[in-house]
C-alpha cells in the first residue's frame, strides 16, 4: 500500500489576504453602483425605508414645514417614507398627492396608508416631466432622492414651479448615489426654472434645499431671507 503524502500549505500573507478583500469590495461597490437603476426598482424598495443621514424627519419638517389643511404633492414616493410622515401633519382637510412613474410602488404607498388609517393621500401614475395638474394647485411640492433619477429634470423643476400656488414651496432632497444631483448644479437647475433658493440643510452629498417662484415676490419685496444650515464649504459641484 501506498501511503498518500501531501506537501504542507504555505498560509496566504496577510498582504494578499487585504489585496483579495480589498478586490471582492470594489467588485461589490461597482455592481451596486452600476446596478442602480432609474427608476429605483420595486424588487430593492425594502432599502427605501432605511432613514438617511442628513434626510431625517425632522429636518424635513424644518424645510417643508406642512401645515393643516395644506394641498401638498410628492414626486416619486418610492413606498411611502415620506408620504406616511407628512399627511398626518396635513389634517383632515388637507390632501397629500404622490405621483410616481411605477404603479408597484403606488401600491404599495396606499397599501400602507390604509394599514395607517390614512385617508389624505391620492395616488398618480404620471411622469414627473408633465404634471397632469393645474397651475397653482399646490402649496408645495417636493421630491426626496428622487430627481436624479428622472431624465431631463430641468423639465420637472420648470413643471414644480407651474403647479406651486403664489408663495408655494419645492423642496427638493439629494442622497449622494448614482443619481445623485450636486447642489450646485441644482442651484443653477432652479434658477433657470424660476426658482429662488431661500433654505438649505446639509453638506452637498446629502442636503434638503427649499425654492421658492421667483414670481411669488413683487419688486420691491424683500426675499425670505438665505438660510445655509450646516452648510459644506465644498458644494461637491460636479
Amino acid at each position: 500500500m501506498h501511503r498518500i503524502t501531501t506537501a504542507p500549505v504555505a498560509p496566504i500573507p496577510a498582504r494578499a489576504r487585504w489585496a483579495v478583500a480589498a478586490g471582492v469590495g470594489a467588485a461589490l461597490a461597482a455592481a451596486w453602483w452600476l446596478g442602480d437603476t432609474a427608476p429605483y426598482p420595486y424588487a430593492q424598495r425594502g432599502l427605501l425605508d432605511v432613514p438617511l443621514p442628513f434626510l431625517t424627519a425632522d429636518r424635513m419638517d424644518a424645510v417643508l414645514q406642512p401645515r393643516p389643511g395644506e394641498r401638498i404633492l410628492e414626486i416619486g414616493p418610492g413606498t411611502g417614507l415620506q408620504s406616511l410622515h407628512v399627511a398626518p401633519q396635513l389634517g383632515p382637510e388637507g390632501r397629500l398627492d404622490v405621483l410616481d412613474i411605477q404603479q408597484e410602488m403606488l401600491d404599495h404607498v396606499m397599501c400602507r396608508a390604509e394599514r395607517d388609517g390614512l385617508a389624505t393621500i391620492r395616488p398618480t401614475r404620471s411622469d414627473a416631466r408633465e404634471l397632469p395638474y393645474a397651475d397653482g394647485t399646490f402649496d408645495a411640492v417636493y421630491a426626496v432622492t428622487a430627481l436624479g433619477e428622472i431624465p431631463e429634470p430641468h423639465r420637472v423643476l420648470r413643471e414644480a414651479a407651474r403647479v406651486l400656488a403664489p408663495g408655494g414651496r419645492l423642496v427638493i432632497g439629494e442622497f449622494f448615489d448614482r443619481h445623485w444631483i450636486p447642489f450646485g448644479r441644482l442651484h443653477r437647475l432652479a434658477d433657470a426654472a424660476g426658482l429662488h433658493l431661500t433654505e438649505r440643510r446639509g453638506p452637498s452629498p446629502a442636503y434638503l434645499a427649499r425654492f421658492r417662484p421667483c414670481r411669488a415676490h413683487a419688486p420691491g419685496h424683500q426675499s425670505e431671507r438665505l438660510a445655509h444650515s450646516d452648510r459644506d464649504t465644498n458644494d461637491g459641484e460636479a
